[in-house]
């Protein structure tokens, strides 16, 4: 037998010892197998609803069908009116969490810096973090009236105390022996932060910018439910709207288009930064990419002991 074919066959029976079995599939496979979980809930969670529609729990101007909504939400779709309101929300809410995370972030570092601190005011940053967002609107509302700022104002007290928090966990998170590393290597005070720590916290980080965002998105349909500036069109005014008129297939349309958006930002923004910042630290890797690795190391390996 060949000494190539002999080689390969050793190397196959040590491939068998692979914790995971890996194959290359095509992005459409790929891409089947992380939907078809997401399609299969949806499918239930919609049958469910036709199966309460069929048994008449609710009349249907209460409770719609879900081709009903489905059709209005088409329509919507293909009116100006819900994309401006698309595009309003998301600008307060991009304007809302970047202030959260300024002042979430700023906090978080110094509270984790700072025993005195964190005795002082630690505990407060988890009941600002515990409280519900809406009964910041009475105040808010005394404060800033009827305005932008009300709105944006319980947008940052929702999600920075989370963000705070977040940080905080994730540089309790980071070993002692990380930081004495970086002091051997002449890291002290903001660089030790820059360079050891906050890259180390990363992954507990974004777990808190993830918390944050949740809040935030959900204080700010709370706001626009309670803040209504006349002029403006947005996806709670549209809520509003909706149900002063009774019009509950529009508000079902539109609580899915917030479904929506809400799943979109977590899935494509942070997802993505969260897989990236994992597979940076080795915690996410292509399996098949190693595999093929591994076996060519091998294949070199063997060959240069049989070489000699």
């Amino acid at each position: 037998m060949p000494a190539d074919d002999v080689l390969d066959r050793e190397l196959a029976g040590l491939d068998q010892l692979e914790l995971t079995t890996t194959t290359t599939r095509s992005f459409a496979s790929r891409a089947w197998t992380a939907t078809w979980p997401k399609l299969t809930a949806i499918g239930i969670v919609v049958l469910f609803w036709q199966i309460l529609v069929w048994r008449e729990w609710r009349p249907s101007f209460v409770l719609p069908g879900p081709a009903d909504v489905a059709r209005q939400l088409w329509e919507d779709l293909g009116t100006p009116e819900l994309w401006r309101a698309i595009g309003y929300t998301m600008q307060r809410a991009v304007i809302g969490f970047a202030l959260a995370l300024v002042i979430g972030g700023i906090i978080g570092l110094l509270v984790s810096r700072s025993r005195i601190l964190r005795i002082a005011i630690g505990s407060l940053i988890t009941g600002l973090q515990t409280m519900p967002s809406i009964a910041w609107f009475p105040l808010a509302i005394l404060l800033f009236q009827l305005t932008e700022q009300a709105i944006l104002f319980v947008v940052v007290l929702g999600a920075a105390p989370s963000i705070a928090n977040g940080i905080i966990a994730g540089v309790d998170s980071v070993p002692p022996s990380l930081r004495r590393v970086g002091r051997t290597l002449g890291a002290r005070g903001i660089p030790l932060y820059r360079d050891i720590i906050v890259p180390a916290a990363m992954p507990a980080m974004l777990a808190g910018l993830k918390q944050g965002w949740a809040f935030s998105w959900r204080s700010l349909m709370a706001g626009e439910l309670l803040v209504i500036i006349p002029g403006t069109q947005s996806l709670g005014t549209r809520l509003q709207f909706a149900r002063e008129f009774s019009d509950t297939t529009s508000l079902i349309a539109t609580m899915i288009v917030i479904l929506v958006i809400g799943i979109a930002v977590d899935t494509l923004v942070f997802g993505k930064i969260e897989r990236g910042v994992l597979r940076r630290r080795g915690l996410l890797v292509d399996d098949t990419a190693v595999t093929t690795s591994n076996r060519s190391s091998r294949r070199e390996l063997a060959s240069a002991a049989a070489g000699r």
